[in-house]
């Protein structure tokens, strides 16, 4: 008997306590994330507007100079940016089966027309699948290796 008397004098300490500290039962959505740290459905998403695929800046200098000849005019900065990537998609646009718009977005269909153009002269093994993977980086950085050496107004870089 003295057991079940000590049991809930123990339940309700334990529930008056809960009461007296706001209780997990009224612990709603507000208390859960800070009104800032929530994101709102209303916000607009944009593409990224530097995408250097893993290159580093002297890396993506060394595109942009050989994308001169693809019409790049923008700066050298190592950003590969809209610019950059219009100019790039322009090049890939000529052989490389590129045939969607010239807009600077670096979507699954420009890295499939950059992996083919990879797979030609980089050393691209990897699959045609418009995913910027580890292979496609290590020869998006021969690229740039090669476009360092060459003339910018050679096109073969």
């Amino acid at each position: 008997m003295r057991t079940k008397k000590l049991t809930k004098t123990l339940v309700t300490f334990t529930a008056l306590a809960a009461i007296a500290g706001g209780g997990l039962v009224t612990a709603g959505s507000a208390v859960a994330a800070p009104a800032e740290n929530r994101a709102a459905a209303t916000e607009s998403v944009s593409p990224l507007t530097v995408n250097n695929l893993g290159l580093t800046v002297a890396e993506a200098k060394n595109i942009q100079k050989g994308a001169a000849a693809w019409g790049y005019t923008g700066p050298i900065d190592g950003l590969l940016g809209t610019e950059s990537w219009q100019s790039i998609q322009r090049f890939l646009a000529n052989s490389w089966g590129y045939d969607d718009a010239i807009d600077g977005i670096v979507g699954p269909n420009t890295i499939k027309a950059l992996q083919r153009y990879l797979a030609s002269r980089y050393g691209y093994t990897g699959a045609i699948d418009g995913i910027a993977g580890a292979g496609t980086t290590a020869a998006f950085k021969r690229m740039a290796a090669r476009c360092a050496t060459v003339p910018e107004t050679n096109p073969t870089c």
